[in-house]
């Protein structure tokens, strides 16, 4: 199925509001608040190592350079993430494993902040109470409730938002992290004790500055923050496809119980 699911049009038709033209070049809604409708997608290597890092050797080395890592100057603040010395070697371990761990490789859900900047576009849906984000990658959507606010009521992939304004910055606060999603592809990781404080603000109107703090002191010594640009999609019909990663990830997850273990199809004799 191809666009965006019929449901969040018709969330598109109810809750857009038109964009005011501001002195400012920032897009507002009518309340005065900006106004973040729209599509967005990083354009970095974070999702590879949110650290600054070489190219390397992707996991699968018969992929040759199809599969390899691109580097990347990093996006962390002060250059490394603070990790306690035990979770210094679980990261390691994760790295040695990533190829068969990484939740992305299992089609699971990719929690924040991951699924801001995965190489996948994400849209903001906005009303007065509440913004709706809705991310290409495994149909994963949250919801910024911006009143009627409450406490997370159980850990989830994707955690519970809860949103306010600082001026022009939208900051989001994300609790109830269930602790299984992974940072990026090199191990990097949280516990469930994860709290995330997200900032959303313009640079100019079709660019965002996205900021996002991490605070765990399970894994890490410290608080600490990632900053990138996030780029509006302005195709004419830049819209949010469907990408159900699930029937791509059974075999790594179920092929050890085949009796007679799968064969590869080449890509020119796929349909």
């Amino acid at each position: 199925m191809r666009g965006i699911p019929h449901l969040v049009a018709v969330i598109l038709a109810i809750v857009a509001v038109p964009a005011l033209a501001a002195g400012d070049g920032v897009p507002r809604r009518a309340d005065g608040h900006p106004n973040f409708d729209g599509v967005w997608e990083a354009v970095n290597s974070a999702n590879f190592q949110l650290e600054a890092h070489n190219a390397r050797q992707g996991t699968v080395e018969v992929l040759g350079a199809i599969g390899a890592v691109s580097p990347g100057l990093g996006v962390v603040e002060g250059g490394t993430i603070p990790y306690l010395p035990e979770a210094l070697k679980q990261r390691d371990e994760n790295f040695a494993k990533r190829r068969t761990d990484d939740p992305e490789a299992k089609c699971y859900l990719p929690g924040v902040p991951r699924a801001t900047y995965m190489p996948h576009p994400f849209q903001i849906v906005q009303s007065d109470g509440q913004i709706l984000i809705l991310y290409e990658y495994a149909g994963a959507v949250r919801t910024v409730y911006m009143t009627n606010q409450i406490e997370a009521p159980v850990d989830s992939w994707m955690g519970w938002s809860n949103g306010k304004w600082d001026g022009d910055t939208l900051v989001v606060d994300v609790t109830g992290l269930n602790g299984q999603s992974w940072l990026d592809r090199a191990g990097d990781y949280a516990s469930d004790s994860l709290h995330v404080v997200e900032r959303y603000s313009f640079i100019d109107k079709d660019h965002l500055q996205y900021e996002a703090t991490l605070t765990d002191p399970t894994v890490f010594s410290r608080p600490w923050t990632i900053k990138m640009p996030l780029y509006r999609r302005i195709e004419a019909n830049a819209q949010v496809m469907e990408f159900k990663c699930v029937e791509y990830a059974e075999d790594l997850m179920y092929g050890h119980l085949y009796k007679t273990p799968p064969k590869l199809v080449p890509d020119e004799a796929k349909p």
